[in-house]
């Protein structure tokens, strides 16, 4: 099954931010630049947008992570997870062009069935579906 243009762009920006998370001194650009050539222009355009939205959103996405989550602490997350959740968060609540919370949801789960743990699909169901209710 070919991976929709979209799913790709949120694999790829699911990558570079947990990179860097990791080495927080080689910018966002630097790591774009090593996977420009690998997709296609809509692909790395979209992944550039969730990327720059979630660093510009990241105080107000984790403030409606952690007033929805009863027993973690954002920074104690899974570093995978938190990155997931961070984009489905942009995704429907503060991009420019919200995407339906069903949809951001369905997408993170099932990019969290990929790069997670086997606890992570239902940790990701389970937090995103409590921001899609409490705001």
């Amino acid at each position: 099954m070919k991976l929709t243009a979209r799913r790709q762009s949120r694999e790829l920006a699911l990558q570079i931010l947990f990179q860097t998370e990791f080495a927080p001194q080689i910018s966002t650009r630097s790591f774009m630049d090593v996977f420009e050539e690998s997709f296609d222009h809509e692909v790395t355009s979209y992944a550039e947008q969730l990327i720059s939205g979630v660093q510009a959103n990241k105080e107000k996405i984790d403030s409606k992570l952690q007033s929805s989550s009863a027993h973690w602490k954002v920074e104690r997350m899974a570093t995978i997870d938190r990155n997931i959740l961070r984009i489905a968060v942009y995704e429907m609540k503060f991009a420019a062009d919200p995407i339906k919370e069903n949809i951001a949801i369905n997408e993170a789960v099932e990019i969290a069935k990929k790069y997670g743990t086997s606890d992570s699909a239902s940790f990701v169901n389970g937090l995103l579906d409590q921001v899609s209710k409490v705001h």
